[in-house]
């Protein structure tokens, strides 16, 4: 019995001294091997009017980078970003459980020590100058698929911002996505041409749909994956900061629940009626209010928005019925 007693012993050991070495070697390769990614190009953006134009309009109108780097004015109805405060960061972001995320400052004043080429990883591969990953709310995922001709546009306009000294606190995400989002990140290559939008349609509104991130919006989500099938469907809960809830609407070609009646032009009306509000009428005065940004998206030019509209139409129909 005794000698059945030490070799269970020696046993019992030997098995927790691999578990721990098993723990160790995870750890090591997470913090060591991960995120995976290339060292920052040496490119450097080009400051040409043309680029500079088409990076303020996709900064403002497309890619919604001064949407959640900047401050919204909540007391207007779609909460549109406020222009002396674009790329300012501070947005609180509530993960619940996960934790909790806040958009960085984007001005010179913070991102004045970085090169193009790193902004560039950041946007692109989802990694900070530092070597700090980012979370995917920072949709990186999506604009790997943006040309690198408009990446280096919207770079181009964030370095025009006026610098601004904007303390913005450090994110606090929560076991075990410390972990989880080491292994996201990864190099991208970009493409060098977008779909001409005179040829293809189709394919240019796929690819504006993709760089806005309208899915992520759109699509329900299950422990933090996209719900299968069900892109485009809605239901996605937003807390609003000033209370009460919303969910994104059913952008489907279905016709009883989605967009599936709606004809081109009606698409086209919904936005232009956010772009013709005054400030009275825009004025919430304690009404629930949207996070959908009707007021920064009516910005985009009429062909982009026909085009998001015809490939929104060439998407599976799903029914999904969601409460207001």
């Amino acid at each position: 019995m005794q000698r059945f007693l030490r070799y269970l012993t020696r046993t019992l050991i030997a098995l927790a001294a691999l578990v721990v070495l098993v723990i160790a070697g995870g750890l090591a390769y997470l913090f060591l091997a991960l995120p995976r990614t290339a060292a920052p190009s040496s490119f450097q953006a080009r400051r040409t009017p043309e680029l500079l134009a088409r990076g303020e309009y996709l900064s403002r109108h497309v890619t919604g980078c001064t949407i959640c780097h900047g401050q919204r004015d909540w007391t207007k109805f779609s909460a549109p970003a406020i222009p002396a405060r674009m790329g300012h960061g501070g947005n609180k972001f509530d993960l619940g459980d996960a934790g909790t995320l806040y958009a960085p400052n984007l001005t010179p004043a913070a991102l004045g020590t970085w090169t193009d080429g790193e902004i560039l990883r950041a946007m692109t591969e989802g990694v900070s100058k530092d070597g700090t990953p980012l979370f995917p709310l920072m949709p990186y995922e999506n604009f790997r698929q943006m040309t690198r001709e408009d990446a280096e546009a919207v770079i181009a306009f964030i370095r025009t911002l006026p610098p601004t000294q904007q303390e913005v606190p450090a994110r606090a995400l929560k076991f075990p996505l410390t972990l989880i989002v080491r292994t996201i990140p990864r190099p991208a290559t970009l493409p060098e041409t977008r779909p001409d939008p005179a040829t293809d349609r189709v394919g240019y509104g796929r690819y504006l749909t993709t760089i806005a991130s309208c899915t992520d919006c759109h699509t329900p989500m299950d422990n933090g994956q996209r719900r299968p099938g069900m892109e485009f469907a809605g239901g996605t809960e937003f807390r609003l900061p000033t209370g009460g809830v919303q969910r994104s609407a059913n952008i489907t070609p279905d016709v009883q629940t989605g967009i599936g009646s709606w004809t081109e032009r009606q698409f086209l009306d919904r936005f232009a009626q956010a772009a013709s509000m005054d400030d009275a009428a825009s004025a919430m005065n304690g009404r629930q209010n949207t996070e959908m940004p009707w007021r920064d998206y009516s910005g985009m030019k009429q062909e982009d928005l026909a085009a998001i509209y015809a490939y929104l139409r060439t998407v599976p129909a799903v029914r999904n019925t969601v409460p207001r």
